[in-house]
């Protein structure tokens, strides 16, 4: 880590990049990334940091409407930009500004996700890096599509006791407590159906935590969250 970024911002970049800052919050980082410059190292240090997971799936080519959509949302950026000169002259032009504000960091890294991982047919439409929020090192990839159903990519393996297993849960912002969409498998890819739940929104919480062996024995979550992330829509 850089030494003049402090655990504090590394941290806090980190959940930008991730996509686990509430909407507020992350609005405020956006802000921030324009003048300080130690914030913006520390969310390119976690851009680089997540860049090698391209590695573990092969190539996928793109939906044709992919592309069309980022360039609409980078010219809103500049639009924004241009009429914000007075207070911030110029610095729309700067590359490593861009880098950061173009579709904020976690969409950046969701967009990645979104060419690389194997497709059965158009990119999905939101994606979810699930990060540990003890050092927000990514555990799993979550595509969601059209099909009214999730796919849960493990990047690695999570040890867990004999007795205890692993649960799925998500909350849409409006919603009045968590949904469990079952237990999942260390390692192992899962398919989620939604179809009994309201469609998924930008945002959307999702979340790993232990459990008993059997599951969370009350229509909540009771153990540790292990991997957390938010929905964030390309």
């Amino acid at each position: 880590m850089n030494p003049t970024i402090d655990d504090d911002m590394h941290e806090l970049a980190g959940e930008y990049v991730l996509g686990t800052l509430p909407a507020g919050e992350r609005r405020r980082v956006e802000l921030a990334l324009a003048h300080d410059a130690a914030l913006r190292a520390a969310v390119q240090e976690w851009e680089a940091r997540l860049l090698p997971l391209t590695s573990l799936a092969e190539p996928s080519e793109p939906s044709p409407q992919l592309w069309p959509r980022i360039d609409a949302s980078l010219a809103g950026l500049a639009r924004v930009a241009a009429a914000r000169a007075d207070l911030a002259p110029r610095w729309w032009q700067r590359l490593d500004v861009w880098r950061a504000l173009a579709g904020s960091g976690f969409a950046a890294a969701a967009v990645m996700f979104a060419l690389w991982l194997p497709q059965q047919a158009a990119a999905p439409r939101y994606t979810v890096v699930l990060a540990a929020p003890s050092n927000a090192a990514p555990g799993w990839v979550l595509q969601a599509g059209d099909a009214g159903s999730i796919k849960l990519v493990p990047l690695g393996s999570t040890a867990v006791p004999e007795e205890k297993s692993l649960q799925l849960w998500t909350k849409a912002d409006n919603w009045k407590g968590p949904v469990s969409l079952g237990l999942v498998k260390p390692g192992q890819t899962v398919d989620v159906s939604l179809a009994k739940l309201p469609p998924l929104q930008p945002n959307q919480l999702f979340e790993i935590t232990l459990e008993p062996k059997a599951g969370s024995p009350l229509n909540r979550p009771t153990g540790p969250i292990l991997y957390i992330g938010r929905a964030v829509q390309l």
